[in-house]
């Protein structure tokens, strides 16, 4: 083995235990919010475009992946929403 493999091998896996969002991805977000609400709901609570006009999850992904304030909004609702 070389230098790069064994430092590969030993590296622990990092961990975020002050993240709740951890791990969880936006897709698995979205459409959770999306049973919850629909496209209307969802417009209703996130006041954004992606979700009033001809929604559809690969848009609405396109656009909160290159949004960070709208992608923090949803975040927050999902946590709001399915936190324990």
């Amino acid at each position: 083995m070389n230098k790069l493999t064994d430092r590969i091998i030993k590296k622990e896996p990092k961990t975020q235990p002050n993240n709740p969002l951890h791990g969880v991805r936006l897709d698995f977000i979205l459409n959770q919010l999306f049973l919850e609400y629909g496209w209307e709901g969802l417009a209703k609570e996130v006041n954004i475009n992606c979700f009033k006009s001809n929604p559809t999850t690969k848009s609405s992904l396109t656009f909160l992946r290159k949004t960070p304030w709208a992608r923090v909004k949803v975040e927050k609702l999902y946590l709001q929403v399915f936190s324990k």
